[in-house]
């Protein structure tokens, strides 16, 4: 699937946040998705705590989208591009923008 990681921008490219941009704040790699800040919002109806007092309500929060829809924002020329793999001369391998060929990991 896509080479995604933690604190990578990305953007949707296809549903109901279509062209949207966030930073990936949880990945679920059995589920095949991420949390995104800001996007996907589900509306959560919770009922007030006895002992906890915590406040009844509609809670509005990110829900998981697929990996599926989500494409890489290279930080270098701030396109989406896809990524390829790179091994540098000491032995680490690296995630390169496919459209401008720079290094997405430092």
């Amino acid at each position: 699937m896509a080479q995604l990681k933690k604190n990578d921008t990305v953007k949707v490219i296809s549903g109901k946040e279509k062209g949207r941009q966030g930073k990936i704040l949880k990945l679920f790699p059995e589920k095949q998705s991420a949390l995104v800040e800001r996007l996907n919002f589900m509306k959560r109806h919770t009922r007030a705590g006895g002992k906890t007092s915590q406040q009844g309500g509609i809670i509005e929060k990110e829900a998981p989208i697929s990996l599926a829809k989500l494409i890489l924002v290279c930080p270098k020329c701030s396109k989406p591009s896809r990524t390829g793999n790179r091994i540098l001369d000491d032995g680490t391998k690296v995630r390169v923008c496919k459209k401008c060929g720079e290094q997405i990991d430092n």
